[in-house]
């Protein structure tokens, strides 16, 4: 991490019973948790992290493995039992009663499982309850409570009660009330847990709305794997008390550090999680837009393809010339590929996720061109390694066949050896990426 950490976690440890600082010794020294049972129940064991400002930091794991006991930790509801917690380099364990309550006033706000709204205040006086406790006044405090309310998509609702809101809207309230504070770090302790199915995407798709906006450095509390790789920048798996793997979805995906992880992420939606940019190949045949008409066909048939992609000399993706075209254009007498060069049927950005490029896949006739953000050509993805991605791993991967009517490469050998040597544009092909 380059930056400065906005809250950063060093050997924390969590023991409940007659003798938490015996079991964190002992521990310490390698025994397991069921080891250390006589002495107390240990819920979080040498935990370690740090999270980047405008991080969404995900700690997923089954129930009992210790990632609610650390969100507790982080600000200060639980007393560690060792290590650190530090919040923009302020500690959280090691300070006085006045400077914890302090800084979850105006640091550190969290959001609840289960909404935690005042019953008998208005939705705006719950909004509005952080800034209460500032000491701000009332119609400044109200006002600001309305402008996060349409934030969140609850415009003209300040004035129901909580018990007039879905579940939905009601954590919706929940999250306005944790940004009203406009704390540094907010914590979500299984925050869409306790809504139906189809609100709780419906949230996750909120949250993360938000995030473009806010750039909040987020903990996100889960038990479920798609959740977590749905709005996680990276993840940690708990087992046990214990982090077993810290990385971005893609590395909890295709590289699973042990068994459990593995066996932990079998079953997720790999079409929700994987982008272009993970599963893409390198073009097999590419042509500047320059290109001689045999420069093309020799890289068409070094690649066993039936077109070619053609790019800009700054590596944009300019469109596609096909082995048939080529020729007709060597039997012509051509120097250029220019007036046979055609749109490209399809393009994507590296950062798509799967499950965008199925109805692309299918409408192109190519392979799916996969670009960045200047539109520059970096990899293709055939359908048959979309396809293959979908399984477990990432391995296999297709041969990308290109489905145009292909020339033989005796046919593309005679008509070549039929026309002089053209050595202004075959070196073309060298700059190509």
């Amino acid at each position: 991490m380059t930056t400065t950490p906005a809250l950063e976690a060093q050997g924390l440890f969590k023991v409940f019973g007659k003798n938490p600082q015996s079991a964190v010794k002992r521990l310490r020294a390698g025994q397991s948790r069921a080891d250390v049972a006589d002495e107390g129940t240990a819920a979080v064991i040498d935990a370690s992290f740090a999270v980047a400002p405008g991080e969404i930091f995900v700690i997923m794991g089954l129930s009992g493995s210790g990632k609610s006991t650390i969100i507790r930790m982080l600000n200060g509801l639980y007393e560690a039992t060792a290590g650190s917690v530090t919040v923009r380099g302020e500690s959280v364990t090691d300070t006085t009663p006045a400077k914890l309550r302090e800084l979850r006033r105006d640091r550190v706000s969290m959001v609840f499982q289960h909404f935690a709204l005042l019953p008998h205040r208005s939705v705006a006086d719950n909004v509005a309850y952080p800034l209460q406790l500032r000491g701000v006044e009332r119609s400044e405090r109200l006002a600001k409570a309305e402008e996060i309310l349409a934030l969140v998509g609850l415009e003209g609702w300040g004035d129901k009660l909580p018990s007039a809101l879905s579940g939905g809207m009601q954590q919706r309230v929940g999250i306005a009330r944790a940004l009203a504070a406009d704390p540094d770090v907010l914590l979500m302790d299984e925050a869409f847990s306790a809504l139906d199915p189809l609100i709780r995407r419906e949230m996750q798709e909120q949250l993360l709305e938000l995030q473009e906006k806010l750039q909040k450095t987020i903990v996100f509390i889960t038990h479920d794997l798609n959740e977590a790789m749905l709005l996680g920048d990276r993840i940690a798996v708990m087992r046990d008390g214990r982090i077993v793997q810290i990385g971005t979805p893609e590395d909890i995906l295709t590289d699973p550090a042990n068994d459990y992880v593995e066996q932990f992420v079998q079953d997720v939606d790999r079409a929700r999680v994987l982008t272009a940019a993970n599963v893409m190949e390198r073009p097999r045949a590419v042509v500047t837009e320059t290109a001689g008409p045999r420069t093309a066909l020799r890289q068409m048939r070094d690649a066993y393809t039936a077109a070619a992609y053609v790019v800009g000399r700054d590596r944009r993706l300019v469109g596609i010339v096909t082995d048939r075209d080529a020729m007709k254009l060597v039997q012509a007498g051509e120097k250029s590929i220019g007036s046979a060069i055609k749109r490209a049927p399809q393009s994507v950005r590296e950062d798509e996720v799967l499950i965008n490029l199925f109805v692309p896949s299918v409408e192109s006739p190519l392979p799916l061109a996969v670009v960045d953000d200047h539109g520059r050509l970096t990899g293709v993805i055939p359908r048959v390694t979309l396809l293959a991605a979908l399984g477990p791993g990432t391995g296999a991967t297709g041969e990308i066949t290109i489905p145009v009517i292909p020339v033989s490469g005796a046919e593309i050998d005679e008509v070549l050896a039929q026309v002089p040597h053209d050595e202004e544009h075959t070196s073309d092909a060298e700059e190509v990426v």
